[in-house]
């Protein structure tokens, strides 16, 4: 009766908490394609920062250079890359003047001050050869992150409907390898957990994040919270500058932007280790309900990888040794809460242009999950600090 009193427990918990966790998602603003503005429409300068980014920039810079928005400048910062970086936008510089076309403009970025991370470094130096139109607009895109040709156009009107000051766009994530349809739909659900899209919508509510692969912001916004230069320590530059837009009394919007957006953020498992690793508890880290839910989503995917998989067997072997009705019902239990986490993990996969097929990787990829989540907060408690683009930072 122990035995069946506490699979009863788990069956409801069970249900009730992979609904919870599957219904926090709703991004109701969303970017459909949009024709461009007439002309005269403000000034959007998109600034791309690049540190050894050889297998994406070409791609990032022609399509962001490809745009229907009338009123562009597309500025690169090479980030002292020691790959090709360098030479490809080179080469396609000269391709473009070649058309009669000055709209890019690549900066060698300087060496990385005390006090500053990369990324905020990088922008803060793009941003700041960025032409000053009265009412002009930054946008920030990463050099995984691949622009459809309406995507400014289409931003840019969503940004104006919802009296945007800062505006960001969930991307659709571009997923090639196995590791990465195995593990990053699962991230995703997790961070509509910590983040959802509603609360950060919401101006009553302190709740602030942007997506650091797409982000449209006033730049009169962007001078007045003080730019990059107030996040400069910041490893998760995006959700620091969202805070400080929101915090400071400007509207911040977080829309879906996969019609228009796309990014291929990782293509091997050694990378998404790396990038998710330094990423998760500095995302959480100086928020003490955020961490106790980022252990709590740790614990879950501890159970989803290791005790979902024994679960039905534990019942089968129970059965097998004469254990009746009530391990008939334990199986039971743990087969209805398989089927329903298999049922909306395949949808989930479905969502991201992935094989329902591999709803049945759930355990493997919740495992991955919580081993990045633990060792991502081990790096920074024990002080070792974490890694990214060849350089360590030792957050305070």
């Amino acid at each position: 009766m122990p035995y069946f009193i506490a699979s009863s427990i788990l069956f409801f918990l069970g249900l009730i908490t992979i609904y919870w966790i599957h219904s926090q998602y709703h991004l109701d603003i969303v970017v459909t394609p949009a024709p461009p503005p007439a002309a005269g429409a403000a000034l959007i300068s998109i600034c791309i920062p690049a540190r050894n980014e050889e297998n994406n920039i070409r791609r990032c810079v022609e399509a962001a250079l490809d745009q229907d928005y009338p009123n562009i400048e597309v500025i690169v910062l090479d980030d002292r890359s020691t790959d090709a970086t360098a030479e490809i936008l080179r080469h396609t510089r000269r391709l473009r003047l070649a058309a009669q076309d000055d709209t890019l403009k690549i900066i060698s970025g300087s060496d990385l001050p005390e006090g500053w991370a990369g990324k905020p470094h990088a922008l803060h130096q793009a941003s700041a050869v960025a032409q000053a139109a009265q009412d002009a607009w930054l946008c920030f895109v990463d050099a995984d992150t691949f622009l459809a040709p309406q995507a400014i156009s289409s931003c840019h009107a969503k940004a104006l409907e919802t009296e945007a000051d800062l505006f960001t766009v969930m991307t659709e994530q571009i997923l090639g390898s196995f590791w990465e349809k195995v593990v990053m739909p699962l991230v995703m659900t997790a961070l509509s957990v910590g983040f959802s899209p509603r609360k950060v919508n919401d101006p009553s509510r302190r709740d602030a994040i942007a997506n650091g692969q797409f982000i449209m912001i006033k730049r009169s916004i962007y001078a007045a919270v003080g730019g990059h230069e107030k996040v400069k320590s910041q490893i998760v530059e995006d959700k620091a500058i969202s805070e400080q837009v929101k915090w400071n009394g400007h509207r911040l919007i977080v829309a879906d932007g996969t019609q228009v957006v796309s990014t291929r953020m990782y293509t091997s498992l050694e990378a998404m280790w790396a990038g998710w690793t330094k990423n998760i508890y500095l995302g959480l880290r100086g928020r003490t309900a955020m961490l106790l839910l980022g252990a709590f989503g740790a614990m879950l995917a501890l159970i989803a990888a290791l005790f979902l998989p024994v679960w039905p067997l534990l019942g089968l072997t129970w059965f097998l040794k004469g254990g009746g009705w009530m391990a008939l019902a334990v199986i039971l239990e743990s087969i209805l809460v398989w089927g329903y986490l298999i049922y909306i993990r395949a949808k989930a996969a479905r969502g991201m242009n992935i094989s329902s097929w591999y709803a049945l990787t759930t355990p493997l990829g919740a495992g991955v999950f919580a081993a990045m989540m633990l060792t991502s907060a081990w790096r920074v408690i024990s002080g070792k600090g974490v890694i990214w683009k060849g350089r360590t930072y030792h957050p305070e």
